[in-house]
């Protein structure tokens, strides 16, 4: 090994002149270079190009420190190609061996064979032989930052003194441009939270379906925090917290799955306190199951007002980096964002409940008062002139009508004992399809028709049922905006047999409209199909019910 130069001297005198003033170009053009753009990981591979063209090696590369300075955070290397690296596998985490020594003892380092080197541990499978060595440290800001590796000249000639020097004075330039592009990322990363937090903001004082305003936090949390997928856990009744928001890049059965108390790391989100996993594979808080397939985790809790209203999960595919302390409190301002969003949400569902309750009590008492005391005056009237009436065929037409009137009473009274019931009550899955039915008719102008075949109650599960109401109440908002239609029909079919073979329940809304456009929104028809994946069914479309099959039939369709 030569030893290395102490900082800041220069090198041997003899011949210095002619090859310094021969790669000072060079050396400009180096630093002109590292300094460009503002991409930090375009400039850590910049950085490394830049370093192997000025000293002519053949391999290049840089390994990130870690935050708790033991390890490497990050490797971006140059020279050896992607289907070499991917045979090679596992970057180093820098543990052990030369890098893991110049990460403790971070000094330039100049080896003509690094094999030779009692700090090395050797190399693994398939990865390129080495012999020259020459690490040099990069700082920011005065901090350590990592090293930069350079192996093997092109000349197979060992590294030489002005080598070093001239890769010393890249590095010290290499730390200006890292700290600048750091702090680019940074804002950039500041500022995709906080845009993903006023995302989340709106789409819960929508005051649209709460369910989709669930979903957009766990998609907004898995796209800002690089995970492989975002969760959004709510308490359950019986304790424990239930999923009820999934955003992943495949079809889940997970929603609606309760996670238990007992659960260590449940209590600890319950309890208000984040929890951060360095790999979901061997964490023994976690239990075994489809979590373990995962890397890093980050659990946070949705808290307001030392109350906790649920819990953010943000897991990272296996292999991939943990997550920073940037980005742990990045994490944690957007639960909090999402937490108060949630509060204000739901105080603003209770003000509109509210309003609805009253208008419910005021039309309940105009009904009784006004219209069925005035039907019953009418319907006297009518029995007086049937009395009075010497003509069979009046008698018996007025006598009709006082039947009706009578059948009109009655359902008028059935009306308002439903208007008088809690909208919370528990009920089966028939009498919410009913409800939403008879909310649409109100904006359609005409009531759509209706069919049930099957146990439609008994059969259907909860999370089943809440998706298919979810979808019932989209397609019909779909059909008063777009489709213009003058006659909906609904059949739910609890009988139903899916395409491969499972037993389940499918509705079906078929309408005379206009039928969906060509190159119109989709939004709609993409949230019919998310639901119905995340409960493992299909959502398609149909020829309607027009003339000559105008209009759409939308058919969604779930195992039980």
């Amino acid at each position: 090994m030569s030893p290395a130069p102490p900082p800041g001297s220069p090198p041997p005198q003899e011949g210095a002149s002619a090859e310094l003033l021969a790669r000072v170009p060079e050396l400009l053009d180096a630093m002109r270079s590292v300094g460009s753009g503002l991409g930090l990981h375009s400039t850590l591979n910049r950085i490394c190009e830049t370093a192997a063209d000025l000293a002519h090696a053949r391999y290049a590369a840089i390994g990130v420190v870690d935050e708790d300075g033991e390890g490497l955070a990050d490797f971006v290397h140059h020279g050896v190609d992607e289907a070499t690296a991917r045979r090679v596998g596992h970057l180093p985490d820098g543990h052990k061996g030369l890098l893991g020594a110049l990460i403790r003892d971070p000094e330039p380092v100049r080896l003509g064979d690094l094999t030779e080197d009692p700090r090395s541990c050797g190399f693994p499978a398939y990865h390129p032989p080495m012999r020259g060595f020459l690490g040099v440290p990069i700082r920011v800001q005065g901090e350590i930052f990592g090293n930069l590796y350079l192996t093997d000249k092109h000349a197979g000639e060992p590294f030489t003194d002005y080598d070093l020097a001239m890769v010393r004075v890249l590095a010290a330039e290499a730390g200006i441009a890292i700290g600048n592009a750091r702090l680019y990322e940074a804002a950039q990363q500041r500022e995709r939270w906080i845009d993903g937090s006023v995302a989340v903001t709106t789409a819960l004082l929508a005051g649209g379906d709460t369910d989709d305003a669930l979903q957009i936090v766990a998609e907004q949390a898995r796209r800002l925090s690089g995970a492989a997928a975002g969760v959004v856990l709510l308490p359950a009744d019986g304790g424990g917290l239930e999923i009820v928001a999934v955003d992943a890049p495949r079809p889940t059965n997970a929603l609606g799955a309760v996670i238990p108390l007992e659960n260590g790391i449940v209590a600890e989100l319950l309890a208000g306190r984040p929890v951060f996993v360095d790999d979901a594979a061997t964490d023994p808080r976690l239990d075994d199951g489809p979590a373990r397939s995962y890397g890093p985790v980050m659990l946070l809790p949705l808290c307001r007002d030392e109350k906790v209203l649920g819990g953010l999960v943000m897991p990272r595919a296996r292999g991939d980096r943990p997550f920073s302390r940037t980005e742990r409190a990045l994490g944690e301002r957007f639960a909090s964002q999402a937490a108060l969003a949630l509060t204000m949400a739901e105080a603003q569902r209770d003000r509109e409940r509210l309003a609805v309750y009253e208008d419910r009590d005021r039309i309940a008492r105009d009904l009784h008062d006004l219209v069925i005391q005035r039907l019953f005056a009418t319907g006297m009237m009518l029995e007086s002139a049937q009395r009075g009436s010497a003509v069979p065929e009046v008698r018996d037409g007025i006598g009709g009508a006082v039947d009706e009137l009578d059948v009109t009473i009655q359902e008028i009274r059935s009306a308002i004992f439903a208007l008088q019931q809690p909208a919370e009550a528990p009920t089966g899955l028939r009498t919410r399809v009913l409800r939403e039915i008879t909310m649409a008719a109100v904006p359609l102008g005409f009531t759509p028709s209706h069919r049930f075949v099957g146990p439609v109650d008994t059969a259907v599960g909860d999370l089943t049922g809440k998706n298919l109401i979810a979808a019932l109440r989209e397609t019909l908002s779909n059909a008063f905006r777009h489709a213009h239609a003058a006659r909906i029909e609904v059949v739910v079919d609890a009988t139903a047999v899916l395409p491969d073979g499972r037993p389940g329940v499918r509705l079906t809304v078929a309408d005379d409209g206009v039928g969906v456009p060509e190159g119109g929104r989709r939004s709609g028809l993409h949230n019919l199909e998310r639901r119905a994946e995340t409960v493992g069914g299909s959502s398609r479309l149909g020829p309607g019910i027009g003339a000559d099959g105008g209009g759409t039939t939308v058919l969604w369709e779930a195992p039980y």
